[in-house]
């Protein structure tokens, strides 16, 4: 029998819940309760917290396991002599009444006293992580793809996100007594996800191809004792020539580590604006303007090409707004026919004049 319910409660689940079920309970609280979903719900921001707060216990299978044994205030204490009931104030209940960041979660379905959190810590115990931190690293470990209501996730999504399956390893199971004293045993913690990272390059490091150190810090996981560390590591992302926006970068085994294995790790690279080209597949698109006048009379430009060369573009006149010139060979490489390349794709834009004097319309319509 778990010593209190009150963080299940909080997500609408049952002491016995997988991890599974859990992430599926405080996504629908988080959607519930999100603030932007409910700004006209003062209390829902605090809710949010609640839901967010009790996940963060409940999804790490050693806090889930202090916490079912001694309860929430054991917890926040660090471990340290188990609380007696009653006890509460300062000194007695380090996470109720004034303190910053806390906040009252008030009567829990299921019964039971209130009680507060408290993001600031102290005592050497367990501090909260930050609610929008905590609900954006659910985000990036795929928890966005639980379900497929029309959801807030999507609006979401800061350093970047996960993809749904994960990797091979072995979970630790737990056991728990049910309410008639029981023992059963917890399903094994689900396999990990893969994390996915956004990689922005520029379109001349696509060109040339780059090679890019980054250095990872991860988390690894002990199993024989159960301990958590952090390993910094250098690695070099190989970018070839050629490569576009969307291409995955995979690194298995790269991620952090937890019970149920070890994350893989992707990079999918981001194509940053560029101040002249737009790439379209192995083409690039440049755009001139010229006014009327050169429109009409003829005009000559300079384009400088991805690779740095001078190429003399011009045209005899008129010119219709939208004209294009390609330049065989002078686009991007082909990554999959290494020597080939695609095209350079030079347009015309056209600026009108914004007024004509009556004068001026005279002439022109003589003109033409």
């Amino acid at each position: 029998m778990v010593a209190e319910t009150k963080l299940y409660d909080a997500l609408g689940i049952s002491p016995s819940s997988t991890q599974d079920e859990i992430k599926k309970g405080y996504r629908k609280a988080a959607l519930k309760y999100h603030p932007d979903k409910n700004k006209d719900n003062p209390n829902a921001s605090e809710k949010f917290k609640e839901v967010s707060q009790a996940y963060e216990i409940l999804s790490d299978p050693e806090k889930r396991k202090v916490y079912d044994q001694y309860g929430l205030e054991f917890l926040l204490r660090g471990g340290q002599e188990a609380p007696q009931p009653g006890s509460g104030g300062p000194g007695g209940m380090p996470f109720e009444g004034a303190m910053p960041g806390g906040f009252g979660m008030g009567a829990m379905p299921g019964g039971g006293r209130s009680f507060h959190f408290s993001t600031g810590g102290g005592g050497g115990g367990f501090s909260f992580s930050n609610a929008d931190d905590i609900f954006s690293q659910f985000f990036k470990q795929g928890g966005a793809n639980m379900g497929d209501d029309d959801d807030i996730f999507a609006q979401f999504g800061g350093g970047g996100r996960s993809s749904g399956g994960g990797l091979g390893g072995n979970g630790r199971s737990s056991r728990f007594r049910d309410s008639n004293g029981r023992t059963k045993e917890r399903a094994q913690t689900p396999e990990v996800t893969t994390v996915e990272r956004p990689l922005p390059v520029t379109l001349e490091q696509l060109f040339k191809g780059v090679k890019k150190k980054m250095n990872i810090k991860r988390k690894r996981y002990d199993k024989v004792t159960g301990k958590r560390s952090m390993e910094e590591k250098m690695l070099e992302i190989d970018i070839k020539p050629g490569y576009k926006a969307g291409t995955k970068i995979k690194y298995p085994g790269w991620g952090d580590q937890e019970e149920g294995g070890t994350q893989d790790l992707h990079f999918i690279l981001t194509e940053k604006e560029h101040p002249l080209f737009k790439r379209e597949v192995d083409d690039l698109r440049a755009t001139v303007e010229l006014d009327l006048k050169e429109a009409l009379t003829g005009w000559r430009k300079t384009i400088t090409t991805i690779d740095g060369k001078q190429v003399q573009v011009s045209g005899g006149g008129p010119t219709q707004p939208g004209h294009e010139i390609r330049y065989p060979e002078l686009g991007m490489p082909k990554s999959k026919k290494p020597g080939e390349r695609g095209d350079m794709i030079v347009q015309v834009k056209v600026k009108f004049p914004s007024s004509l004097t009556p004068q001026q319309k005279s002439q022109l319509k003589e003109i033409l």
